[in-house]
């Protein structure tokens, strides 16, 4: 399989050697051919360099005596015959899901472990109903490579799991694509992962539907993005975008969070009708009938004639920009008609455009008709509403004093995360100016014909490469923008891209107008929402997920249960169910399938700062070899703990020859000090958790947070405090020291 990896390899660098020494001369198709077949050789090369790793890593036997090996590609040899095939295809399924209650034709499944292109270990589960009965324990499909890779130290990013997915994480993976899918899950039970190997195997499953629109992955914070960088490459796709709320939008980019009270009145769907009336207000009819002198003619523009232009204007629609043209151009004709009178002339469609133009070079005129309709922006006019408490008073009257007071800023603050579905929803408000944009489609869509019949041309030439894509997807390639652009890229530079597919990592923590703003990114519905509704940190979270995403309409939503939990020992969740029942949560912590070698203790010191920590962490670094640890602190704001970078430069004076990292640039260093923020969906080998009293100041979120900050761990919890515990955390407070 190795050689014939290496030789695929060598084509196809070789015909990307080709196309490259051709220059760049020659006519413009000739160049967009050498462009178009470079990037699908780079693609391709791609995926077959993210293939090395761990090549095949299964077999699965089956009773007919065929036997098939499966690896992160598939391959055949010369003359086609099969030799490795890719595990997102059906014939994978059983190595996934089957079971000795349901062996689905397979009588053995084997693990295959390998090391660079050395076989080190082979494990064998025979499908036996009598052996999975008497072990008592959930049914594991490779005991030993899965919680070897439990149990392995951690490098700091999140690895794939595809030679270890288990059976009930399969079945959601490989669920069909239409529709929304909720996958339900306590901590370690490996949604991320889940999540995304789902948006690889929609790509490979359904490449025809997603290739031309894409694949957005919306994750909680740039932490968690750096954190699973390297997991859909090594999958071999490089066509998921990736974002965070604060990076949705392409001109912004903010990781900045308000405090949770200013959160909660932004996330509301409240502020709708808000930023709807904040546009309005940029409608305006004046308070008399004004008159202009133009050409010697007296003209009146009556104050009810503004108020039915703006009523048909409003109508009329889309967006407040686009409005504005069919608003001034209903004025502008009355002016005409009344100027055309005055001047005696017959009044034409000839004559109108003359006489707008003697209107729009009266300066007055002018100054006065613009004056009623302002042109917008979406971070103009929010910039404005945020800073001007009597502006915001006008747009929200029935707000209490208090919620109006939580908004206002000083100008020139910059955008926090909770902004950006603000800006989302007033870009949908003002639109953009309309101003020759049916002479702009009409160019684009002959330009569209022609690079699609292009690329029809092109795919001919190379029609003996199974992995090309197809025509439409290939004109997209440089439709436009040129050929360089992926679909990828060129969704990340257009906010009004609508994607094929969104899959949301953390989605309980998503507020009404974050829903709202990704929805209007996937008109078809089309979504994989992932997510513990126990790890809700807000505090406005719904109780249950039919009343999270009611109020989107996404009522036929289908949901997914994982159960287990591979990541957590069973004496850390113990202390994580505690905190779950305490919460007055209705749902359940997962069961643990492994019991750890540390017991997690508590440690009480006199201040939360680099000396009280440092012994600690000394013999931490002793224990952890290659692996990693973070000293998790309270969100920002806490009087209890230090900031994060304050006390990463203390511990690292402290720790000669230890490299302590702060925020997403520690993810590559042996100790991380991140807040109970940045920590949701990552996993340390150790954690040191700061403070938990601090957490639960929050009120109802501090909850979500505590069991997220509890269940970071693979291996060791150490928790430090300075306050006394949570009596939720009893059963630390019984091994205190």
């Amino acid at each position: 399989m190795y050689a014939r990896l290496d030789e695929l390899r060598s084509t196809t660098r070789r015909a990307l050697r080709t196309v490259r020494a051709a220059g760049a001369s020659g006519t413009h198709q000739a160049r967009s051919e050498r462009d178009s077949f470079a990037t699908l050789y780079e693609n391709r090369i791609a995926q077959l360099d993210a293939a090395e790793d761990r090549l095949c890593f299964g077999r699965i036997d089956l009773e007919q005596g065929e036997r098939h090996h499966i690896g992160r590609i598939g391959l055949s040899d010369e003359a086609q015959r099969q030799l490795l095939v890719d595990w997102r295809a059906p014939a994978a399924r059983p190595f996934y899901q089957a079971t000795p209650v349901d062996r689905q034709g397979a009588v053995l499944r084997r693990h295959i472990t390998t090391t660079g292109r050395t076989v080190t270990h082979v494990e064998d589960d025979v499908l036996d109903l009598e052996q999975v009965r008497a072990s008592g324990r959930p049914a594991l499909s490779g005991e030993g490579a899965l919680l070897a890779a439990m149990t392995a130290g951690r490098t700091g990013r999140m690895g794939d799991i595809v030679s270890t997915i288990q059976a009930e994480q399969d079945r959601v993976i490989r669920s069909e694509l239409p529709g929304v899918l909720v996958v339900q899950g306590g901590p370690g039970t490996g949604k991320t992962a889940v999540a995304l190997h789902r948006a690889a195997y929609l790509l490979y499953t359904y490449r025809d539907r997603l290739e031309r629109s894409g694949v957005l992955l919306v994750g909680p914070s740039n932490v968690f993005l750096r954190y699973i960088e390297q997991v859909l490459p090594s999958l071999g796709e490089t066509g998921v975008v990736t974002t965070t709320m604060g990076d949705l939008l392409p001109d912004v980019r903010t990781s900045r969070h308000d405090d949770p009270a200013v959160a909660a009145v932004k996330g509301s769907a409240d502020m709708v009708p808000v930023l709807r009336a904040a546009v309005e207000s940029y409608q305006r009819v004046p308070p008399r009938d004004l008159e202009f002198t133009v050409r010697g003619v007296r003209l009146r523009l009556r104050a009810r004639t503004v108020e039915h232009a703006r009523a048909a204007a409003r109508r009329g629609g889309p967006g407040h920009n686009r409005s504005r043209e069919r608003f001034l151009l209903t004025l502008m004709d009355e002016l005409a008609r009344q100027l055309a009178h005055g001047l005696r002339m017959e009044f034409t469609s000839d004559t109108r455009l003359d006489l707008r133009g003697d209107l729009r070079d009266d300066r007055n005129v002018r100054r006065e008709l613009n004056l009623l309709w302002l042109p917008l922006s979406p971070a103009t006019l929010l910039e404005r509403l945020l800073t001007d408490p009597q502006r915001l008073a006008a747009a929200a009257p029935d707000w209490s004093a208090r919620d109006r007071a939580l908004l206002i800023r000083d100008p020139g603050t910059g955008w926090s995360v909770e902004d950006v579905p603000l800006l989302d929803e007033l870009a949908e408000l003002i639109g953009d100016d309309d101003t020759g944009a049916s002479q702009d489609q009409r160019a684009a869509a002959a330009r569209r014909a022609s690079e699609l019949e292009h690329a029809k041309r092109v795919l001919e030439m190379g029609s003996m490469l199974p992995w090309m894509p197809s025509a439409e997807a290939l004109a997209s390639r440089w439709e436009e923008t040129g050929p360089v652009l992926t679909v990828a890229e060129r969704a990340q530079t257009d906010r009004t891209w609508a994607y094929g597919h969104i899959v949301v990592d953390e989605a309980q923590e998503l507020a009404p107008m974050a829903w709202r703003a990704l929805l209007r990114r996937c008109p078809k519905r089309s979504m994989t929402l992932v997510g513990d509704l126990a790890q809700a940190g807000t505090g406005t979270t719904a109780a249950s997920w039919d009343e999270a995403l009611a109020p989107y309409a996404l009522r036929s939503w289908r949901l997914e249960e994982l159960t287990v939990t591979y990541r957590t020992p069973a004496q850390i969740m113990r202390l994580a169910a505690d905190v779950l029942a305490a919460s007055g949560s209705r749902l359940e912590a997962p069961a643990s399938v492994r019991e750890g070698e540390w017991e997690p203790t508590a440690h009480r010191v006199p201040r939360i700062d680099g000396q009280s920590l440092c012994g600690l962490l000394r013999s931490e670094l002793e224990l952890l070899g290659d692996g990693r640890l973070a000293v998790v602190l309270p969100r920002p704001g806490s009087a209890a703990t230090p900031l994060p970078a304050q006390l990463a430069a203390d511990l690292a004076a402290r720790l000669p020859g230890a490299r302590v990292g702060v925020g997403a640039d520690a993810l590559d260093d042996p100790v991380a000090v991140l807040t109970v923020e940045d920590v949701k969906g990552l996993e340390f080998d150790a954690v040191v958790l700061c403070e938990p009293a601090a957490l639960l100041d929050r009120g109802a979120g501090g909850w979500g947070d505590l069991y997220v900050a509890l269940t970071r761990p693979t291996q060791r919890l150490r928790v430090v405090h300075t306050r006394p515990l949570p009596a939720s955390l009893h059963r630390l407070a019984q091994r205190s020291r």
